[in-house]
């Protein structure tokens, strides 16, 4: 079969599951990870016989996504912020939301010579990137996942940077003997009473702990962040935070609490995402 029957044979079996634009997007990624080919090379060896056996490799991922199977954990890969990420189940997808936050951080230290601490750090995206992009900072990052932490280690490895990561569980210990001038935080923050809003492929597929918090409870990482980070930050340190944008409001008071002034920072959707708090003058 010629590559360009292959291609539109894909794009009707997964037009069938996704909307027109992601089976799209889809059938791209899938045929530039088999081939190793860009988008253009695609057009170019569209007249190519097709191998049974890359044929027998597509179809294998095709039935994965016909079962919601997100695909980067499909492939084993992603993108994020320009860098290239190892994703196991173990650890949730990057966000392009979260590629907002980093954004943020580097512009707003262009110069910075300091400690950073990345706090429930999953794939590692945000450690890696402020790493890659801030030479001259020193980056911790935790999880209470072993594996999620295997992973950013693997990921730090792949981008060439030097990151410390440890095993830390934020709702049981508020202490730390270093001080920093930067913690940075993406925690759960979707509601139990929200699962019935999202797509099977993350509720199926994706590491619930990383995703929920209680109904009752809905702040309780940023309660348990902010009195960490009351403590951890430097004089003039900077919390950096992604939050449910329901809940923008209510963090920034939560902050205040602590002794934190807090600002709510849109996303590029117009949507309440990062919530930026700097430790008020003792």
């Amino acid at each position: 079969m010629l590559l360009r029957d292959y291609i539109n044979k894909i794009k009707i079996k997964l037009a069938n599951a996704y909307p027109f634009n992601e089976s799209n997007a889809l059938v791209n990624i899938i045929f530039r990870h088999v081939f190793k080919y860009s988008t253009h090379d695609l057009i170019i060896h569209a007249s190519d016989v097709i191998e049974n056996e890359k044929q027998k490799e597509i179809n294998k991922i095709v039935n994965r996504l016909l079962q919601h199977e997100p695909i980067q954990y499909i492939l084993g890969e992603t993108e994020f912020y320009g860098l290239k990420f190892s994703v196991t189940p173990d650890v949730l997808i990057p966000r392009n939301e979260t590629e907002e936050l980093v954004q943020h951080i580097i512009t707003e230290n262009p110069s910075f010579n300091g400690n950073i601490l990345d706090i429930g750090t999953g794939s590692g995206c945000i450690a890696v990137s402020l790493a890659k992009n801030m030479n001259n900072a020193h980056v911790l990052a935790c999880d209470i996942s072993t594996n999620a932490i295997e992973t950013a280690k693997k990921n730090a490895k792949i981008n060439n940077v030097n990151i410390v990561f440890f095993k830390h569980d934020i709702l049981s210990n508020h202490t730390s003997n270093t001080k920093f001038d930067i913690i940075v935080s993406n925690p759960p923050y979707i509601t139990e009473k929200e699962k019935n809003m999202m797509e099977p492929n993350v509720l199926k597929h994706e590491p619930h702990t990383a995703l929920f918090v209680p109904n009752s409870d809905p702040l309780i990482f940023y309660n348990a962040i902010a009195g960490f980070a009351h403590k951890a930050l430097s004089t003039d340190g900077v919390l950096w935070l992604e939050i449910n944008e329901a809940y923008g409001k209510a963090t920034c008071e939560l902050l205040s609490e602590y002794g934190f002034n807090a600002i709510v920072i849109k996303d590029i959707n117009g949507r309440d995402r990062i919530v930026r708090a700097q430790k008020r003058p003792a």
